[in-house]
């Protein structure tokens, strides 16, 4: 008796276990909110055609999003009087397509009240505003719930920086169960996509890379002169436009990381890749083979950082306004 008691007990704590950490799957919606899927590929492939260059800014977001405490659209919600939410850190402050997510929500919430998360509203909005600019197609699966906390500190704390090393990229990825492989693949969302001048992102390359006044030298000096000359012609320039990918910063290509091995990447970090003798080793087969097979790989590590700590279940909740914890 006492066996069986305890056996089921144990059932009872794995239904509550199961309830709350129940797993992601395609089609969640399909009973729920037979369309969700639809009105999020029809409304992005209509917004993103006309102005392609939001494709970046929402992978980007996604990409935030999941890096704190897991992809549960917590980089959605404003600041309040009493908080700094993930929106004002640093990293956060060049996101733009806010904006876009709050209407396609309205356009979810119209349809299925109360039913769609706003993390898998990101999600998927990121995948089809890819898609549409002729990227890569991922497996989405949904179910993911919403967040319910904001902290511009955690986002700051977490969020890999344009200016990290080897060793903080792989610390960083790891502890959100991301391998090398991830990394090499993740950084390959820079072949899409702008930044601007400034020393938080890379013109301390340019002017005052260890603090005395000189010029990182794993940057290609050629490609350094020119920005020098035509973009960043001051350190404190934060304003200028500059393409991660000249060339075809509109394409989702190899381009990428053939500039990392000629050491022309923007970014500290994406010179990082050269680094490291496997990271190294893979960018160069990615860029010796076939288009198709990084758009395979990649589409891999997106639907792995789309599981990311993910709350199921019971956790969290379903935002009605994505800016907005529910009262």
């Amino acid at each position: 008796m006492e066996k069986a008691t305890t056996y089921i007990g144990l059932i009872f704590l794995g239904l509550l276990f199961g309830s709350a950490h129940a797993d992601l799957k395609l089609g969640f919606y399909a009973q729920s909110c037979p369309k969700a899927e639809q009105i999020v590929s029809e409304f992005v492939t209509k917004h993103i055609s006309n102005a392609p260059t939001l494709a970046a800014p929402l992978l980007r977001m996604h990409f935030h999003d999941c890096f704190v405490r897991g992809c549960d659209g917590s980089v959605l919600i404003n600041s309040t009087s009493n908080n700094q939410a993930e929106k004002s850190a640093v990293p956060n402050q060049s996101l733009r397509g806010f904006g876009f997510i709050d209407n396609l929500k309205a356009l979810l919430e119209a349809a299925c009240p109360g039913v769609v998360s706003c993390a898998d509203t990101l999600a998927l909005a990121a995948r089809d505003a890819v898609v549409t600019i002729g990227g890569p197609f991922w497996n989405v699966p949904t179910g993911r719930r919403d967040g319910t906390i904001s902290n511009a500190t955690e986002a700051q704390n977490n969020i890999p920086a344009p200016s990290f090393n080897f060793t903080q990229l792989q610390t960083s990825f790891a502890n959100k169960g991301l391998n090398l492989t991830d990394l090499v693949l993740l950084s390959g969302a820079h072949t899409i996509g702008i930044t601007h001048c400034g020393p938080l992102t890379f013109s301390n390359r340019l002017y005052n890379f260890t603090g005395k006044g000189d010029q990182d030298p794993a940057l290609d000096s050629e490609y350094a002169a020119n920005l020098k000359k035509n973009k960043c012609r001051t350190l404190s320039d934060n304003t200028t436009i500059v393409e991660m990918d000249p060339g075809s910063f509109r394409t989702f290509d190899l381009g990428y990381y053939k500039l990392v091995l000629k050491r022309r990447g923007i970014f500290v970090s994406d010179s990082s890749l050269t680094k490291n003798s496997f990271t190294n080793a893979y960018v160069s087969k990615l860029v010796g083979g076939p288009l198709s097979e990084f758009f395979k790989e990649f589409a891999l590590a997106m639907e792995k950082m789309g599981r990311v700590e993910v709350k199921t279940g019971s956790v969290g909740e379903i935002r009605k306004n994505c800016a907005v914890v529910n009262r």
